[in-house]
């Protein structure tokens, strides 16, 4: 278990599993910068945020909900939790009733090929089951493209995935080491793209080649 002290951001991990050095270059030397695809991400999630709850029979949607979890030792801000009156469901402060909950994270683009939102959304949901000793099965995305939710399993294996994640970048972030850049097709889509420069600082292997050639010593020079 974490202390209060020792939270880290929950969008860290969305960070991390798509790029830790973009995580480090972030959270460790605080360093940002923003590109159009950030600046409409932002912009995206605070008008989420804004917006009013609602509360109808049957149905309640909070906007904007502070989140935590000691075991994981993060904290965030999740962009939309609704609760559904359900008998299997969580009995809640104050509220008549037993509800499921179900998390729903905003994002403006499309589908990511990697597992970085499924990451950051099944880490809000572990939070609220941790703050509200309930299960949440499953949780959604809402893309800005193609503007249509898309559900997400919470699995056992994608439950490990966020774990793992949660484990390291609190590994990473007590040892204060940035990792090293790593050129990927990815890279081009960055709003860090320049300070990290991945093309000039990342791994080249022609010149470890060339460098390996210079150094080998001929055959024949070499003793019996």
């Amino acid at each position: 278990m974490y202390s209060e002290d020792d939270l880290i951001q929950l969008s860290a991990l969305q960070h991390f599993v798509f790029c830790p050095r973009q995580w480090a270059l972030i959270h460790l030397e605080q360093v940002w910068d923003e590109n159009r695809l950030t600046a409409e991400g932002r912009i995206l999630h605070e008008r989420v945020h804004e917006e009013d709850d609602e509360s109808r029979p049957g149905v309640r949607i909070v906007r904007g909900l502070r989140i935590h979890s000691f075991r994981l030792g993060l904290i965030g801000q999740a962009d939309v939790v609704e609760f559904y009156q359900s008998d299997s469901g969580v009995e809640m402060p104050g509220i008549r009733g037993r509800w499921q909950l179900y998390p729903v994270e905003y994002k403006r683009g499309r589908p990511k090929p990697d597992h970085s939102d499924r990451v950051q959304l099944c880490a809000q949901a572990m939070c609220l089951e941790e703050m509200l000793h309930c299960t949440i099965p499953q949780g959604a995305f809402y893309y800005g493209q193609p503007r249509r939710r898309q559900e997400i399993e919470l699995s056992d294996e994608l439950r490990h995935q966020t774990e793992d994640a949660a484990i390291r970048i609190h590994e990473l972030f007590d040892s204060r080491i940035t990792p090293k850049a790593r050129y990927e097709k990815k890279c081009d889509n960055c709003s860090l793209v320049h300070q990290c420069m991945p093309k000039t600082t990342g791994p080249n292997k022609k010149i470890d080649l060339y460098l390996e050639k210079s150094f080998e010593i001929p055959s024949e020079d070499i003793a019996p």
